[in-house]
Order: C-alpha cells, then sequence, then structure tokens
C-alpha cells in the first residue's frame, strides 16, 4: 500500500542529539581525543580572557568549529554557521545542544582572530603531536622536509608600485582592467595594496608568478606525520632558513634529514652537520652532498620517502583550505597553516588507527 506524501511538524523531539549520533561513527572517537587535547590547554584559554565582563563563546567550542571547517573542507564562516545550525553531527562535535542557537557568522569571526593566534595553534599543534608520541607513531631518526606555496588573498590587480607611479585602471565598474604588460613588476619597488606582507614568486622555472606565502613541513618518516610546521614570507631562501629553524627546533643529533634539489647548498648542508644531522638531499650537477652521505644505503631509502611530504600539502591545499589563504597578513596566515597541519595530523592518525572519517 502506497503511504501519501503528507509532512507534519513533531512538536517534542524523544531522541538526544547523543542517540542521533551513530555509536560506530569516527568522529565520536575524535571527539574524545580533541577533548583531552583542549582539556589540557584550558591555562593557554584562561590567559586570553578578561575575569569579567560579557561571557563569550567558549574557546573549546571555537576551535572544535574551526577544525569542523578544516577537515570538511567548509570555505567560509558563514557556510559554517549554517553547516552546524542545520547538520545535528557537526551541532554535537562542537558541543551544542539540539535547542541551542547558534553565533552569528560575524561574532565567530571576531572571536576566531583573537583565539587562533599563533600561539594557541602552536600550542595545539604540539599537544596533537604529544599525542601520536604518546601512542608511539613518532620516532627521533629519519626526517624529511619540504615548503610550498600559499597563495595570498589578493589578487595581480592589486601589486602596484610603492610611489604610486603605477597606470590607473581602465573602465570603471567594481573590477577594473588594469594593464601591467611589459611592466616589470618586484618586490623591491612593488607591493600589494590589498595585503602588504605577499610576495610576488613563482615555484619553479615556467611557473606563473603569484603573489603568496611560502607554508614549511618536517616530517616523520615512519608514519608521515608533520613534528613542525613553519610560515614565513616567500623568498628564494625562504626553504633553507625555515627548515633549518625548524631542524634546531625539533631534531636532535643523528637524526637524518630528507630534502629536494632546492636544499642542496654548501650554506645548507654546513648548517645541517653542525646540528649533528645527516643531511640526506638530492644532488644537484655541482653537489654539496659527496660519497661520505651518498654511499650508505639508508641516503636512497630517504629520497623515496621524503617524496610523502607531498601527501601533506596535498590535504592542506585540497581539504585544509591552504591552496588559497582566506586570511590576510603573514602572522594570520602562520595560525591557520599551523592549524591545518594539526588537523591533518589527526586524520593521519585516525587513518593509522582504522578509523574512516570520510572528510571529502
Amino acid at each position: 500500500m502506497r503511504s501519501a506524501d503528507v509532512t507534519q511538524s513533531e512538536m517534542f523531539s524523544y531522541r538526544t542529539l547523543e542517540e542521533r549520533i551513530p555509536a560506530s561513527h569516527p568522529l565520536r572517537k575524535l571527539r574524545v581525543l580533541v577533548d583531552g587535547i583542549l582539556a589540557t590547554l584550558h591555562a593557554d584559554f584562561a590567559a586570553l580572557y578578561a575575569k569579567t565582563g560579557r561571557p563569550s563563546i567558549p574557546p573549546e567550542r571555537l576551535l572544535r568549529a574551526s577544525l569542523i571547517q578544516t577537515l570538511y573542507s567548509i570555505r567560509s564562516e558563514r557556510q559554517l554557521v549554517q553547516h552546524i545550525d542545520y547538520n545535528l553531527l557537526y551541532r554535537w562535535f562542537v558541543g551544542l545542544d539540539m535547542d541551542d542557537d547558534v553565533w552569528d557568522h560575524s561574532s565567530f569571526t571576531k572571536n576566531r582572530d583573537r583565539l587562533l593566534n599563533e600561539t594557541v595553534a602552536r600550542a595545539f599543534f604540539g599537544k596533537v603531536l604529544g599525542l601520536a608520541q604518546w601512542h608511539g607513531l613518532v620516532s627521533s631518526d629519519h626526517f624529511s622536509v619540504d615548503g610550498t606555496l600559499i597563495e595570498a588573498w589578493a589578487s595581480m590587480k592589486s601589486f602596484v608600485p610603492k610611489d604610486g607611479s603605477g597606470k590607473p585602471p581602465e573602465g570603471g565598474g567594481r573590477n577594473p582592467t588594469v594593464d601591467f604588460k611589459g611592466e616589470e613588476r618586484k618586490n623591491d619597488t612593488h607591493a600589494s595594496t590589498t595585503d602588504p606582507e605577499a610576495r610576488l614568486l613563482k615555484k619553479s622555472r615556467g611557473d606563473k608568478s603569484r603573489l603568496c606565502y611560502m607554508g614549511h613541513a618536517l616530517m616523520e618518516n615512519r608514519h608521515g606525520l608533520a613534528v613542525d610546521v613553519e610560515t614565513t614570507l616567500a623568498t628564494g631562501t625562504a626553504e633553507r632558513e625555515a627548515a633549518t629553524a625548524m631542524v634546531v627546533r625539533s631534531l636532535k643529533r643523528g637524526a637524518t634529514l630528507g630534502a629536494d634539489k632546492n636544499y642542496d647548498t654548501a650554506g645548507f648542508v654546513k648548517a645541517m652537520r653542525a646540528q649533528g644531522v645527516t643531511p640526506h638531499v638530492a644532488r644537484k650537477a655541482q653537489s654539496a652532498i659527496d660519497g661520505r652521505t651518498t654511499r650508505h644505503a639508508g641516503y636512497a631509502v630517504s629520497l623515496q620517502l621524503r617524496k610523502r611530504i607531498e601527501e601533506i600539502f596535498g590535504w592542506a591545499k585540497t581539504v585544509g583550505g591552504l591552496r588559497k589563504t582566506c586570511f590576510i597578513g603573514l602572522a594570520k596566515v602562520k595560525a591557520q597553516t599551523t592549524f591545518a597541519l594539526a588537523a591533518y595530523n589527526l586524520t593521519r592518525m585516525a587513518t593509522i588507527f582504522g578509523w574512516r572519517l570520510n572528510t571529502v
């Protein structure tokens, strides 16, 4: 017998939000991990807020919401708030009850900008890494390093001469035409009016130039987890400078470090050996690496495993929102990059544990 397509709203619901989330859903396990990490950040959160005044959005909920935004590739705060409002899974993960009002997207943005600074993001990243170390997923022997371009939230039209001598826009409207054909544009003489800290750079010969920042990751080879992260202005030497800083900060003597040919310079190799780290970098025609390093079987293994770091950047750009940042300024891009790689580590750990998050 065919049922009638009649919709009648119920006045009361007899199932709690907790009952509506399947017991086997992988986000249940992930929330246990996240709640444990957030509990250890209580003192860090308390230092950011005044003891009097109107209560704000709980920082734990802001971080859970930001994690949902990163894991499920929600492109804006406005869409995030809409999803949390009608998606019971997201509402449960953030910590809202069935009838709780969702905050306005502007309130979320203002509170998030105060909370998600580099200090808090790095503290969260460190807690996630500490959890991975507690599970035995991080060794101290073999690592890889690499960098990638993060496109800035600024158009090429905004990249104008600092002295104001550029050609005026042609035509009217919200998107006027700017003719910069034949004009030599350099970071020394030009700057973006939208994001002055963005730099014009191209990753390789034949690639197009773009306004960008550079993100850097230090990866543990055995399980593919990011053990350190850095974000810098886009320059030709930023990769090696950031790698040196991360090695000093995170690696112990006796470790090996795989890297591509861009790191094969005498200065970088000397700096690594001064830190007691063996540089397993891919060799150029005139290489700073000699047979003392390449003769060992571990050198070839490092060159093979270092390519796994592209999985980190691939996930961060396709899922984590780092292909083109939505933030202006190096400080905010640093916080976004650090938080995105912390989210990657959580998903990587979930994969190792056999949880299927289905984030995309």
